[in-house]
């Protein structure tokens, strides 16, 4: 797995490649964490080229989910979100916890 961020004046984007399964999922939770350590909620996650996405994947999602709504500060928006991930996210219940954007323009102009 690879990320890729990028800050912008309103949020930060951040563009996975590859797969995010249980040995890749702790890099991306700390990535996150250190963002919202920085005091930014607003995160836009580019997932086009995600392969695969495992169940500790998904937690890292939703953790940082609450993690970033708490107090009204932002959240986590998914942007570009492959077939095979978005029935993931269905199957496992966690749709109706994010915005969902076809492209990355609209994602990141959402806030």
């Amino acid at each position: 797995m690879e990320i890729t961020t990028t800050q912008y004046k309103h949020c930060d984007l951040l563009k996975i490649t590859g797969r995010i399964d249980s040995m890749t999922a702790p890099d991306l939770s700390k990535l996150i964490a250190e963002i919202n350590e920085a005091g930014r909620f607003k995160l836009v996650v580019d997932m086009k080229d995600v392969d695969y996405i495992s169940s500790s994947g998904l937690w890292v999602l939703i953790n940082a989910q609450k993690t970033c709504k708490r107090y009204n500060r932002g959240e986590v928006i998914l942007a570009c979100v492959p077939p095979r991930i978005h029935s993931a996210l269905d199957l496992a219940g966690f749709v109706p916890f994010f915005k969902f954007f076809d492209d990355v323009v609209a994602a990141v102009g959402n806030f």
